[in-house]
């Protein structure tokens, strides 16, 4: 089985094609807080370039991102930061 930030790479390049991805499993730093398990693979970063963005909002580039993720959400992923822009 793949780690998490495999799934969310493949995931994002598989809906997207973006020309940039940056995905960063965050989840050290968030130890002990809420949503964070010990063994991590629970916050992430991830900063996403692609022609497929072309006349979104920030908003609705976002929700493209958390809705391509929702299987992750519902295994346990707590919290997301997303820089996405368009290509």
């Amino acid at each position: 089985m793949t780690n998490r930030t495999e799934r969310i790479r493949a995931r994002l390049t598989q809906l997207f094609s973006p020309s940039v991805l940056n995905v960063t499993d965050d989840s050290a730093r968030h130890a002990g807080h809420a949503g964070a398990s010990p063994e991590g693979e629970t916050h992430y970063n991830v900063e996403i370039v692609s022609t497929a963005f072309a006349g979104k909002s920030r908003v609705e580039m976002q929700r493209a991102v958390n809705q391509a993720l929702a299987p992750e959400f519902e295994r346990g992923l707590h919290a997301l930061s997303i820089k996405a822009r368009a290509a």
